[in-house]
Formats: C-alpha cells, sequence, structure tokens
C-alpha cells in the first residue's frame, strides 16, 4: 500500500472547469489531447456514463483508443468526417471539441453536427491554445496560435448561445 495517494492527474484542472460528472454521455471531436480525452472518459465512465470521440483519421482514432485505455475507461472511438457523426439526434450531455492540434476555423467545421448530437441543456466545450508562451532562443516570445474571438464567433454563427470564455 502506498504511503502517499497519487494525485488527480494533470487534467484534474480540465475536467473540473469541464463539469464533467460521472454517469454524463461524452463525446469528444478530435485527437489533439488523448490524454485529456482518457481522463474525461475515466470521469464520466461507470454504470451509466458513456464516453465515445471521433477522429477524422484511423491514426487519431488510434490515439485516442489508448487514451482511453490509459485511463482505464471503456470507450467507443469512431472515424468520421465533419458532415456526418455516426450519433442519433440529442445523444450527448457533453461535447468536448479538441482544437489543440487544429485551427478553430477546422475545429468549427464540425459543429453542426455537434449541435445535432449534443442534448438540450448540453454543454459543448471547445479546448483550444490560444496563450502559450515559449520561449525561442534566448528571450524571443512567440506569439499566440489561437484565437478565443474566432472560437466565439464560430460557435456563435452555428446557434451555441450563450458563449463564454472558461479560462485563457
Amino acid at each position: 500500500m502506498p504511503f502517499f495517494r497519487p494525485g488527480p492527474g494533470p487534467y484534474a484542472l480540465v475536467i473540473a472547469m469541464t463539469g464533467a460528472r460521472p454517469g454524463e454521455r461524452l463525446l469528444e471531436i478530435g485527437s489533439g489531447t488523448p490524454g485529456m480525452f482518457g481522463a474525461l472518459a475515466a470521469k464520466v465512465a461507470g454504470l451509466t456514463g458513456q464516453a465515445a470521440a471521433v477522429a477524422a483519421d484511423p491514426m487519431a482514432a488510434a490515439a485516442l483508443q489508448r487514451g482511453g485505455a490509459q485511463a482505464g475507461a471503456l470507450v467507443d472511438v469512431q472515424v468520421a468526417s465533419p458532415a456526418a457523426l455516426p450519433y442519433d439526434k440529442e445523444t450527448f450531455d457533453l461535447i468536448v471539441l479538441d482544437c489543440t492540434a487544429m485551427p478553430i476555423d477546422k475545429g468549427a467545421e464540425w459543429l453542426p453536427e455537434a449541435f445535432r448530437v449534443l442534448r438540450v441543456g448540453g454543454r459543448l466545450i471547445v479546448a483550444e491554445r490560444t496563450g502559450a508562451v515559449r520561449l525561442w532562443g534566448a528571450f524571443e516570445i512567440r506569439p499566440p496560435r489561437g484565437d478565443a474571438a474566432a472560437a466565439t464567433r464560430a460557435l456563435e454563427s452555428h446557434r451555441f448561445h450563450p458563449v463564454r470564455k472558461i479560462a485563457e
């Protein structure tokens, strides 16, 4: 028996910010952070929870499958196009659009289908790097990758209201 209990892991803040709860039906779109998907899947999984993910290609889907397996969660991962998610209308309580590996305009292609499969009162979270600061050379700072205003515009143009920034 270990002396110290393991901590909640590197995705504890993300899980708390999404408001994911045991028993919810989760869909992750994209494959930028398989570890985050695994952590969220482990949180919602249980007797009534469901964790699913879609990716645009088989390699990305395999990464998501590994993320779920490493977290010990039973997940359903499929390859799909932005134009046709393989789920019925109003299937999910929480959708995470993971734009950490793609620009928001590419991620926005998934929004009409995300709206279709999200239940009334459900939540859609866009995970995007908007202000990562990295040192290049001795003192240069790389400009931010994403644009939070563009994400808000994309969501509002696809009938997601209200939209608010959770963190930056």
